[in-house]
């Protein structure tokens, strides 16, 4: 009996161990399973916090990027406030400017005007000396200078050497200029005396200076005994310091030697062709 007992524990503890081990097995191959599984939830989970580590760096980001945007914007507002400002002061004196310039456009074209009947004059007065002087004689020349007509006449047509006292042929030649000259009763005659530079010792004059007034004097009363007004004549005397050439040769000294006669508008007539010629653009701007 105690052997069949015995026999029948054997038994059980042996078919007890056999299903040990199977279960053992599928336990362990469950466990290994889930570790698998659970490595797998690691690696996502690492994954996923590391993306979230750089979503929460990038989200931080962005707020700075949007805080810097709205502080721009606001200075950009801020700036177009400013503009428009700007640009309503720069359109106020744009206008202001224009204004200026079109009255400064006005003054220019008014004084073009008034310059173009003077140069009108001016080319009328040369026609008029030329035709009354003619210009086949090389001691007399007749131009323009800066704007202004004149003659000029060597000194050797008009005065003996060292002589302030006119000659026969002067009176003849200052004939003629002065048909010209009372011509033009709003003119004005400019006679300019100049001489070389030797000294001039003789006679009660002092030098150079004193002899080409004196011609020059001299001239402007015989223009008045030819019938020239007075009060349209000027003399002046330069002396030798206005040369043509250098005084180095007895031919350029004799060059030297000359008086001119400036036949110009009075400064008022000038000014009053100005006024006209202004007159004249304001009533046209009026229409």
């Amino acid at each position: 009996m105690k052997k069949l007992i015995v026999l029948a524990l054997c038994s059980g503890l042996f078919f007890t161990s056999c299903v040990s081990k199977k279960k053992y097995a599928e336990l362990e191959d469950k466990q290994q399973k889930t570790q698998d599984l659970l490595n797998t939830a690691t690696v996502k989970l690492n994954d996923c916090l590391e993306e979230r580590s750089g979503l929460r760096a990038q989200n931080e980001s962005l707020k700075s990027q949007v805080a810097s945007l709205n502080a721009t914007n606001s200075d950009l507002i801020r700036q177009v406030g400013d503009f428009t400002d700007l640009t309503k002061k720069g359109a106020e004196n744009l206008e202001k400017s224009l204004e200026s310039l079109q009255e400064k456009d006005l003054t220019i074209r008014r004084l073009q005007d008034a310059l173009t009947r003077k140069d009108s004059v001016t080319l009328a007065l040369v026609t008029s000396l030329k035709k009354e002087v003619g210009l086949d004689d090389e001691d007399i020349e007749i131009n323009v200078e800066k704007g202004v007509v004149f003659i000029s006449l060597s000194d050797k047509v008009l005065f003996k050497s060292g002589s302030y006292q006119i000659t026969n042929r002067a009176s003849e030649i200052l004939g003629k200029v002065a048909t010209v000259i009372n011509d033009k009763p709003d003119f004005e005659a400019l006679v300019e005396g100049h001489t070389d530079n030797v000294p001039y010792k003789s006679g009660p004059l002092l030098d150079n200076w004193d002899l080409s007034v004196k011609r020059s004097t001299a001239i402007v009363r015989e223009l008045v005994n030819l019938g020239v007004n007075p009060s349209q004549l000027i003399a002046a005397g330069r002396g030798e310091f206005i040369p043509k050439v250098s005084n180095d040769t007895a031919e350029n000294r004799s060059i030297n030697r000359r008086t001119k006669i400036y036949v110009l508008p009075k400064i008022d007539q000038f000014y009053e062709m100005v006024e006209n010629s202004m007159e004249e653009l304001s009533q046209e701007g009026g229409q």
